[in-house]
């Protein structure tokens, strides 16, 4: 007999302990299901907003500066070309102004990302808060 002790003259009876492994198993199978799905769960809902007409708000236009950066690096402020320097103190100016005015950024695409990131940076660090990028739309592939 495989279970059970050393003296044979006992009657063999039936088993009463409870085998729990297939049990464990089973819920360690569960247990990885419901770890790979559960990220499927957290996408976004699905939902079709209603349709509505409205006029647009009219307000007065911003005043807008560009800040261009062609490839080479240089800074043109509203098509003037500007060092750092005069840069900065141009932000400090603009900062200051109410309502501040937006600053759209172009960047040409040979444009370094740290001459971008200095810029955005010296803009923040000198009180703008109003930020854009200009971008040309995509053209249509013939």
């Amino acid at each position: 007999m495989a279970f059970g002790s050393f003296n044979h003259h006992r009657n063999p009876g039936p088993m009463a302990d409870i085998n729990v492994t297939p049990m464990v198993d089973v819920m360690l199978v569960l247990l990885v299901i419901f770890i790979l799905a559960a990220p499927m769960f957290t996408g976004s809902v699905q939902l079709e907003l209603p349709k509505a007409q409205a006029p647009a708000t009219p307000s007065a236009p911003a005043a807008t500066v560009t800040l261009s950066i062609d490839g080479k690096g240089k800074i043109f402020w509203n098509n003037d070309p500007v060092d750092q320097a005069a840069l900065e103190a141009r932000f400090v100016t603009a900062a200051k102004l109410d309502p501040q005015p937006e600053l759209q950024l172009r960047a040409d695409k040979d444009t370094r990302y740290e001459i971008v990131a200095q810029v955005m940076a010296a803009a923040q660090s000198n009180g703008l808060t109003k930020l854009g990028f200009v971008t040309d739309p995509k053209k249509e592939q013939k």
